[in-house]
């Protein structure tokens, strides 16, 4: 039962198709092989991120990342906060293990949002795509507008949510 439990929203996907097949072939023949390719896809993202979060875990002391991404950090801190996310591969989903173990190094909570709001919109392969595409201009603009909107949100997401439902956040964040 613990088992059903647990894989509740996997078994539902999975009888919403089959419903989404027997009422209509072509859109349930469509839905199974979206579901496949981004599996897929997850199959070729998640082990290579699994491996560098082993690699982050044992290589970098808990004292380094408390030292240049920890509270008493400052502009250091956002700054490599800022530049991990823009460096990092892969989709979003791919952040969220990262930061756990950014959590469990002792990194300032802003500087792990930030972290994660910079993997979603700065990225350096996105930024050369976008001059490419829509041009420099546009491209430099979009970025100098995110960098900072970026780190306002960061800091504004404290207004919000209070020390204990962080310490919570941190606390959970060990279980993984």
């Amino acid at each position: 039962m613990k088992i059903l439990k647990k894989y509740k929203l996997f078994l539902g996907a999975i009888v919403i198709i089959l419903m989404l097949y027997i009422f209509n072939k072509e859109l349930g023949l469509k839905a199974t092989s979206i579901s496949i390719y981004s599996f897929k896809e997850m199959l070729f993202v998640i082990p290579p991120i699994f491996i560098l979060l082993g690699l982050l875990d044992i290589w970098v002391p808990r004292e380094i990342m408390t030292k240049y991404m920890g509270e008493n950090s400052g502009i250091k801190g956002v700054v490599l906060s800022m530049i991990l996310g823009s460096a990092a591969a892969g989709p979003l989903y791919g952040a969220f293990p990262i930061a756990a173990v950014f959590m469990k190094k002792g990194v300032k909570f802003t500087n792990i949002l930030i972290f994660i709001g910079a993997w979603s919109t700065t990225k350096i392969p996105m930024f050369l795509f976008e001059i490419s595409s829509l041009g420099a201009k546009f491209a430099v603009t979009r970025l100098l507008i995110n960098i900072p909107g970026i780190i306002i949100i960061a800091h504004s997401l404290l207004l919000f949510i209070s020390e204990e439902e962080i310490r919570e956040i941190y606390k959970k964040s060990e279980l993984i």
